[in-house]
């Protein structure tokens, strides 16, 4: 079994702060490698200031350099919106991985939103990182009132392959302050820039293979 994590977002756009959580995740998980789920729209999120998906897979692109990360849009082909109907496929396609959904804190403060939360948390195994701000919300959330039956050792999560879902592990990692708000308050053209970067249409999907059109 291939140990893979999975980082969903929208990557509006991807920034160090991904690439920090990401290898610190590699390390404590034991993760063979990681993919990070573009997301084509995100049900929770205003589509208002979403950059183009070609320039969002760009950006994470570029922030995964050197490191085991496949940057995917994968949900686009598969016509899911929501991450319960993308893990119930990537377990489908891909039986010789074993999955563990990666999410900050701050996903976890609304994780009681998601569609089929408590189905999401039987499907794998959850990994939560610490986001500045959000410690307090996240101990307190709707969704943990149910999950914290379920949390273990932070010193245990190289094991995770061996847990019995659910299963919620709160790695204590150094938080990284970047986010992608301040980054588009910084820089609204960011999108306009990165293309002098990348060709959209000589970008690749990470983990198909196909061009992203």
């Amino acid at each position: 079994m291939t140990m893979t994590g999975l980082l969903g977002g929208s990557f509006n756009p991807g920034h160090r702060g991904h690439r920090q959580i990401s290898r610190q995740a590699i390390d404590a998980l034991g993760l063979t490698e990681i993919w990070w789920l573009v997301s084509p729209g995100n049900p929770l999120k205003d589509e208002k200031g979403m950059a183009p998906l070609a320039a969002r897979f760009a950006s994470a692109r570029k922030a995964a350099r050197g490191l085991p990360i496949r940057v995917t849009a994968i949900e686009r082909e598969l016509n899911t919106r929501y991450t319960i109907d993308t893990l119930r496929a990537l377990r489908r396609l891909y039986p010789e991985r074993q999955f563990i959904w990666l999410m900050g804190g701050d996903n976890l403060a609304q994780f009681h939103l998601w569609k089929d939360w408590r189905e999401i948390a039987r499907l794998v195994p959850i990994a939560v990182v610490a986001r500045p701000g959000y410690d307090r919300l996240a101990r307190s959330a709707i969704a943990m009132g149910w999950l914290r039956g379920f949390v273990r050792p932070a010193g245990q999560a190289r094991n995770w392959t061996e847990w019995r879902t659910p299963a919620l592990v709160l790695l204590k990692l150094p938080p990284d302050p970047t986010s992608a708000t301040g980054i588009r308050a910084a820089d609204p053209d960011w999108h306009q820039n990165i293309a002098n970067v990348f060709n959209p249409k000589a970008l690749r999907d990470g983990v198909t293979r196909r061009p992203l059109k």
